[in-house]
């Protein structure tokens, strides 16, 4: 489903509500305006409403959220959030209770619920309130996941009853009950799939598909505390039945990881389609500065992320930081790095001393795009070794324009780019103005994510075996190799290293998509960024006395390689003073309340708990 501009939906319901209300005399009958009512005798009308609501509630790529965790860093350093670095403040950390589409979509049921058969057929009808109630759930839960229970609220209010409008803070348990009610109420009326122009509507598998995403919330342990068997079997029932769904619609596993975000295909349970010029995305701040216009530097790929992707046989990356001063080691280590990793790795990150898979002309005098490496590369200080903190860090970047020339490309702070969804097809010339043809699909629920649910709901109920089969495919769809007794590189048997696994194969199938920071949360691990103390870094150091590399060179080719070293940036964050260290706090989970929010209905809105108010969101 392409996602108009809203500005123009809403542009035209004002022309409706307003018409041309001016009379030309006490008698004029004015038959240009049009009642609101109107909206609801009319099918096209009807369906432009919730399209509305589908503009506002898609979610869009998370570009830069990858910064929020350990996949990567922004801008040029020292961008470490306060809340990363342990500092919190009621009056910062908080969360709005937004009700603007609680209220579109109860608005959009109860006016459905009058229209007769002959403007929508009964069938019609349902999908629409299906689809209502799934964005409906989806926004509560948006709330609830944050702050615990929100007030609920379930049909129109009315204005002119100042008291019906105020609503006290359901127990989150209640908010959570009407949530999987609103779902269950859905999934029966919307379709297995859609095509031609109602791609990308709610389908039945995205309905069983957040309702398992829900139920693993809740069963996790930031709404789990005690770790209550019969949550996790919720959990698990819903996300078998999302998969079943899905299977019984024709979703899958796309067989290309690389290209899911490139075409409409079988992973993608949800979808929303970037086209040119309504809901355009240019990937402008994910790109190197030679290859942008406008914006670059987020999400640029960290020590964690980089490493955690497996070899090709489904191995862990040997990482040794001791041994990395070794140059036997050094060698192999980038060898693997870069020539033996997962397909996955390829598909999300995209590493200096290769050609940038965009047809930009990156070196002066050259038009021959796609032949040319660009360098994101280190020299040596005069002083330095490999124990140096941060070598050559003072703008002693290079890259391939030509063997003599440095660039001072300083916007390269990792030396790694994100590459995820990434238009292959625009160069940095089409990034404004009229870029026709400019597109992408983002997923923000896909067939991968619902057997990682599966997986982690299984492997808590004790069936192992169903676990480890759906980490299996998607092993299988990164190109690791089957393997022997380990099948796919998996060694972990017991419940507690299959679950570690699951957190690991989340990290790297989920890259840049929004979820390693939730998931955190929701596992309660922040000790996991804690132990990591500050934002680490690879950096490809060229050896003392090699030449520059060529503009055919190529970080994929061993006698490249050979003259490089690759070193650890034991920060990426430096202020003025001192490193900046993760420091999160443990005993903040939920977000508050807006306090300005609190003031207008103290009573209804007491504070969360951990913020000095009464409200516990785990009840």
């Amino acid at each position: 489903m392409k996602y108009q501009n809203k500005s123009k939906f809403i542009l035209y319901v004002a022309l409706i509500v307003f018409g041309s209300s001016c009379k030309k005399g006490l008698d004029y009958e004015n038959t240009g305006a049009i009642n609101p009512q109107n909206v609801w005798t009319d099918s096209v009308l009807i369906k432009a409403y919730l399209n509305d609501v589908y503009g506002g509630l898609m979610p869009r790529w998370p570009l830069g959220s990858g910064a929020n965790a350990d996949e990567g860093i922004n801008a040029s350093g020292g961008n470490l959030g306060n809340f990363q670095q342990g500092i919190v403040d009621v009056a910062v950390n908080f969360t709005n209770l937004d009700y603007t589409y609680i209220d579109k979509t109860n608005y959009f049921m109860d006016q459905l619920a009058n229209v007769s058969e002959s403007v929508l057929s009964l069938s019609t009808k349902n999908r629409l309130i299906g689809e209502a109630k799934f964005w409906r759930a989806w926004t509560y839960w948006g709330m609830v996941s944050s702050v615990g229970g929100v007030p609920l609220i379930l049909h129109t209010q009315n204005g002119n009853d100042p008291n019906s409008l105020k609503v006290a803070r359901s127990k989150t348990s209640e908010c959570v009950a009407q949530i999987i009610k609103d779902l269950d109420e859905a999934a029966p009326v919307l379709p297995p799939n859609y095509s031609g122009a109602d791609y990308g509507r709610i389908n039945r598998a995205a309905a069983l598909g957040f309702k398992a995403r829900v139920l693993l919330w809740y069963a996790s342990p930031l709404f789990n505390p005690t770790n209550d068997q019969n949550r996790w079997t919720n959990a698990y029932n819903a996300a078998k039945a999302a998969v079943d769904a899905a299977d019984a619609a024709g979703f899958g596993l796309f067989e290309n990881y690389k290209l899911i975000w490139y075409s409409k295909n079988k992973e993608q349970i949800m979808t929303r389609q970037y086209y040119y010029p309504d809901s355009y995305m240019n990937f402008n701040s994910i790109r190197p500065l030679p290859f942008t216009n406008g914006d670059t530097n987020t999400d640029q790929p960290i020590l964690p992320l980089l490493i955690a992707y497996p070899k090709r046989d489904g191995s862990p990356m040997q990482f040794d930081k001791n041994q990395m001063s070794n140059a036997a080691y050094n060698q192999q280590f980038l060898t693997d790095f870069y020539t033996n990793r997962d397909d996955r790795f390829y598909g999300t990150i995209w590493c200096g001393g290769t050609v940038y898979p965009t047809p930009d002309v990156n070196t002066i005098g050259m038009t021959s795009p796609r032949s040319h490496s660009y360098w994101q590369a280190w020299t040596w200080k005069a002083t330095a070794t490999p124990s140096t903190v941060v070598p050559a860090r003072d703008n002693s970047l290079f890259s391939g324009i030509s063997p003599l020339v440095q660039n001072g490309d300083e916007n390269g702070v990792s030396g790694f780019f994100q590459r995820k969804g990434l238009d292959t097809l625009l160069d940095r010339n089409a990034l404004v103005g009229v870029a026709a043809g400019a597109k992408s699909w983002f997923s923000p629920m896909r067939y991968a994510e619902l057997l990682l649910n599966l997986a982690e709901c299984a492997n808590e109920t004790g069936r192992t075996n169903e676990a480890l089969t759906a980490l299996y495919a998607i092993r299988r769809r990164a190109g690791i190799a089957p393997g022997g007794a380990q099948k796919y590189g998996i060694t972990a048997t017991g419940q507690a290293d299959i679950r570690t696994t699951i957190m690991n194969e989340r990290q790297v199938e989920l890259a840049f998509e929004g979820f390693r920071f939730s998931d955190l949360r929701r596992w309660k691990r922040y000790d996991i960024l804690n132990a990591q103390s500050t934002r680490r870094g690879l950096f490809l150091m060229l050896n003392k006395g090699q030449a520059l590399p060529g503009n055919t060179d190529n970080i994929m080719t061993a006698s490249v390689r050979s003259k490089f070293f690759m070193v650890i940036v034991e920060s990426l964050d430096k202020t003025a003073s001192s490193n900046q260290t993760y420091k999160l706090s443990l005993n903040h989970w939920f977000n508050s309340l807006n306090p300005a929010q609190i003031s207008i209905e103290p009573d209804q809105l007491p504070q969360n708990k951990e913020w000095g108010g009464s409200f516990d969101p785990l009840q």
